[in-house]
């Protein structure tokens, strides 16, 4: 149970997390940041842009994370310094990685706001009614440079979006295949090859590896796009309508109340494991795990 707990952990608060309920009641401590010579500044369509940055650092799903790594820190006992030597380690591995995102994601804020995005989504309107095959391979572009299907999301969703509804194709089916065709570029990123090869002893052969994979990702990539296109004109039902999210959030009603009941019961749930787990004996320490 002890080996358990910090995925039990991570389980449990992370779908608490994912509980509308929940989330109005973390976002209450939000900080939102109103950009005033962007704001309500830029037309998009008929109506203007609100530039507003959300802060929204309780809510966010990488909190819920790093709140289950210190809760399994305290569940299996390891100290403050052992704690923060591990969490430097990785900060440190993790440093160009955490710059390439933040840039990307900068950069995607930049063009959704000054308008470059939707330009080039209107431009992307040339290949017509080939577009929806076009779409996953921008997806598989993006996640080849960035290294991150979420990077790559941020910077051509909106711009698959714009296109889908020029060329008159649900927007759904063109921004689920950016998604899609980035998850078949993960296993050529350089980024992503590179991980693995640390965390598998295959130091300095990842030329060997990029060279295994690429043409299953090419593959794959192509039935997505040949997936894609059918949907677009054939299997139109499989698509799901568009429900925007500001729309989504109008019509439903949240109360707070029901997401403070689930995080007493969540915490409660923590504290009875901790004192279930503290009672089991013939454990290693965190010296001996790492001494083995």
């Amino acid at each position: 149970m002890k080996a358990w707990s910090p995925f039990i952990v991570l389980t449990v608060l992370i779908s608490d997390w994912g509980l509308k309920s929940v989330k109005a009641v973390l976002d209450k401590v939000s900080i939102k940041i109103v950009f005033g010579g962007l704001d309500q500044a830029i037309i998009a369509g008929d109506k203007p842009l609100s530039v507003v940055y959300n802060f929204n650092w309780l809510s966010a799903g990488g909190t819920a994370i790093l709140i289950a790594a210190i809760i399994s820190a305290i569940i299996l006992r390891v100290s403050a310094g052992q704690f923060m030597e591990v969490f430097a380690k990785t900060l440190k591995d993790l440093r160009f990685a955490l710059l390439t995102i933040a840039a990307v994601l900068g950069f995607a804020y930049v063009a959704n706001w000054s308008g470059m995005t939707p330009t080039l989504g209107k431009a992307f309107t040339v290949t017509g009614a080939f577009f929806p095959f076009v779409a996953p391979i921008l997806g598989w572009l993006g996640v080849f440079v960035t290294g991150s299907d979420t990077s790559s999301n941020a910077l051509f969703c909106k711009m698959q979006q714009v296109t889908a509804e020029q060329i008159g194709v649900n927007p759904v089916l063109t921004v689920a295949a950016n998604s899609s065709g980035g998850v078949a570029a993960k296993m050529i990123s350089p980024q992503s090859i590179a991980v693995g090869a640390a965390s598998t002893g295959l130091v300095g052969r990842e030329g060997e590896l990029f060279r295994f994979t690429v043409g299953h990702s090419i593959f794959f990539t192509l039935i997505i796009c040949v997936i894609t296109l059918l949907q677009a004109y054939v299997f139109e039902w499989m698509i799901p309508a568009m429900v925007r999210a500001a729309e989504a959030a109008a019509s439903t009603s949240v109360t707070s109340s029901g997401g403070v009941t689930i995080l007493l019961l969540t915490a409660l749930f923590i504290l009875v494991l901790g004192l279930i787990t503290s009672r089991q004996k013939g454990n290693l320490s965190f010296n001996d795990r790492r001494s083995a």
